[in-house]
């Protein structure tokens, strides 16, 4: 922490539940902002160890003791644990007064964190639209990287001042909109996984032992180009309507020694780029029913 962040006004005592990936990384971004990291719940030995790393000198305390000690407490558990962990210490009166109590799950917005309201506690969603590796990189990451933000009016620019004090760019998401903006980020960053090692998988199939290297040029400029362009960076045999070539491609799909995740990972995108090919002009209606009763196996 530099001498300059420390001796900002408005610095906050931080309690961090969960040293994960996500949460470890953030209350290193918090400290590195000047704010005091007072104490973080760890249970796995890699949590700790991560804890020990990236928050060092921060006592690992159980989760009362955090509340009671913190300004800020900040949730990075998993999704489905959130409600429950939330409740069960609001129904144990552990919140306080002006407490601002944060989580970062993608899914959630503030009205699972509802429950601290009763004790004067103050609810704000902030998600980094990052994947995290739970190390010291991550920081440099952080810089520019967008945060999901969801609060109410009157405390928004607190959430939104966070998200910058940590690097960061803070998008506002309204609440009934969480669970499409979750989607979104899952359908891009987890299914982009998928298809990267279903493609590797098919590439060692036939002997390529660098994978990576013939992935990374094509997969890079046309998740640029896709990101510059939209529809418009389609390319390829569906969007040229090459008929032929695609039952080149579900006969290969289909024989023996194939996963078959992967023809069916390949029939349903290619369904939907025809969809989308035929939707901007790139195909004629005819060409795109020939794909699609092609796909759909007719």
């Amino acid at each position: 922490m530099s001498e300059a962040a420390q001796n900002r006004p408005g610095r906050l005592g931080v309690g961090i539940v969960g040293a994960g990936r996500v949460g470890a990384v953030l209350g290193a971004a918090l400290r590195n902002a000047g704010h005091a990291v007072t104490g973080v719940h760890a249970v796995s030995e890699s949590s700790r160890s991560r804890a020990e790393s990236l928050l060092p000198e921060v006592p690992i305390l159980e989760i009362p003791e955090i509340l009671r000690r913190s300004e800020v407490v900040l949730f990075a558990v998993p999704d489905d644990v959130l409600p429950e962990l939330v409740s069960g210490l609001a129904d144990a009166g552990h919140f306080q007064t002006g407490h601002l109590v944060i989580h970062t799950s993608g899914r959630h917005g503030v009205s699972v964190l509802d429950p601290v309201r009763a004790s004067g506690a103050i609810p704000l969603a902030i998600h980094p639209v990052m994947t995290f590796t739970g190390l010291s990189l991550d920081l440099a990451r952080l810089v520019d990287c967008t945060f999901g933000v969801t609060a109410d009016p009157v405390v928004l620019p607190v959430a939104q001042a966070l998200v910058v004090e940590m690097g960061g760019e803070p998008a506002v998401i309204h609440e009934e909109d969480r669970g499409t903006y979750h989607a979104a980020l899952s359908h891009a960053s987890n299914h982009l996984v998928t298809l990267t090692a279903q493609s590797a998988e098919l590439l060692r199939s036939i002997g390529v032992e660098r994978t990576d290297r013939m992935l990374s040029s094509l997969m890079n400029a046309s998740l640029e180009n896709a990101l510059t362009n939209g529809d418009g960076a389609l390319t390829g045999p569906v969007a040229r309507g090459d008929v032929g070539t695609v039952s080149r491609h579900l006969a290969v799909l289909d024989g023996e020694g194939i996963p078959a995740d992967v023809g069916h990972a390949y029939r349903a995108m290619a369904r939907a780029t025809t969809q989308r090919a035929l939707a901007r002009g790139a195909l004629s209606e005819t060409t795109a029913a020939e794909l699609l009763d092609l796909l759909a196996g007719s």
